[in-house]
């Protein structure tokens, strides 16, 4: 069995960011230890099914308000009942203003061996309009902190369309990033979901256009190649060898199972997920799951996912997987002529441009397969 992901979902801020639509609540260290114990309740479910795991992701909310010893003992419940394997790729997110040298060793002591920091910009004036509560110089001594506390694995976040960002603002997040010692990052476009506070602020009438957006998006990602992060998926950037083995499982349609309020799972075929509701996940940690997909199309999951990534799909995995090779071809024909996709090595990838608008690429060439 190839081993699988973990995702725990720790629904936790100690201030919401006016964009952010994920689940999450205020913290409180009580209710952090109780939901703690649920979500090993939940791990030990699983206990005695003979399962594997090589990566887990502690996601929210902000994990690193959490003490050392509850992800700590959440792990524990992993390695016991999940099979977490010695060798897993153990991730946690980290705001830097939650962090100490002191605080970033006991992670590290508890086993995580790769953080990644919501960063978000290296301008100041960038972190005001998106609410953020670190500052820049912050954000850097939170990196450094975490380097000489022994973690080898770093990665932060940034963003563009940013309120009041441009090409020259977007550098500073670049500078910071070329002098801290990181081996990723992950540059996320700004998307303004209608159930935030953001949305309808006289803010966003200060973001970058399409074109400038499509141009800042262009520049980054060269960029970010310049200073030797090489492109792997439409938002993510590593070092050689240094991707995030966790997140490629979502990718590349692996077996994951989430854990936590509002966590979602793609296990046995089937897309399942928590209520996002606090009170009742932690008196009864694993029941009134979700049912969003009963049965997976694996082509079309496969293609969807796939061209996400920079080395695209293989046409001879898509027919294994019972797709159409041919009228795929066919379809993407257009936009290999504009330069959007390519055919390289008996399959299909989107170019980098083609990132930009791979959201409709992406549904006409999965209506491909369902005709």
């Amino acid at each position: 069995m190839t081993p699988l992901g973990i995702y725990v979902h720790l629904p936790f801020c100690a201030v919401k960011c006016p964009y952010c639509d994920f689940y999450s609540g205020p913290f409180r260290k009580g209710a952090a230890e109780a939901y703690a114990e649920a979500v090993c309740q939940e791990m030990r479910l699983y206990a005695g099914k003979g399962l594997r795991a090589d990566t887990l992701y502690f996601g929210g909310g902000t994990p690193s308000l959490l003490e050392p010893a509850l992800l700590g003992k959440i792990l524990r419940t992993a390695r016991a009942c999940l099979g977490l394997l010695p060798s897993a790729e153990i991730s946690m997110e980290a705001n830097p203003n939650t962090v100490t040298p002191a605080r970033l060793k006991g992670y590290l002591q508890e086993g995580i061996n790769r953080v990644s920091f919501g960063v978000q910009s290296g301008n100041t004036q960038e972190l005001a309009a998106l609410g953020r509560k670190h500052t820049v110089v912050q954000a850097e001594q939170a990196v450094r902190w975490a380097k000489g506390a022994g973690f080898s694995r770093l990665s932060i976040d940034l963003m563009l369309g940013i309120p009041e960002q441009n090409k020259a603002s977007l550098e500073d997040s670049l500078a910071l990033a070329e002098r801290l010692p990181l081996d990723h990052l992950s540059v996320y476009l700004l998307k303004v979901e209608e159930s935030t506070p953001l949305a309808g602020s006289p803010l966003l009438e200060r973001c970058a256009g399409e074109d400038e957006l499509a141009e800042m998006y262009l520049y980054m990602a060269g960029r970010l190649e310049g200073l030797g992060y090489f492109q792997y998926e439409i938002s993510n950037f590593a070092r050689p060898g240094q991707e995030s083995r966790h997140n490629l499982k979502y990718w590349e349609a692996a077996s994951y199972l989430g854990f936590g309020a509002a966590a979602h799972s793609f296990w046995e075929g089937k897309r399942f997920a928590n209520p996002p509701d606090l009170a009742a996940y932690t008196a009864h940690p694993g029941e009134g799951r979700l049912m969003l997909e009963e049965q997976v199309c694996a082509a079309e999951e496969y293609l969807l996912l796939g061209l996400r990534l920079t080395r695209g799909i293989s046409f001879s995995r898509l027919a294994e997987l019972g797709g159409d090779p041919e009228l795929l071809r066919r379809r993407a024909a257009r936009f290999c002529d504009a330069g959007l996709a390519e055919e390289q090595d008996g399959g299909l990838r989107l170019t980098r441009r083609g990132f930009l608008v791979s959201n409709s690429i992406l549904s006409e060439l999965l209506y491909s397969q369902i005709t």
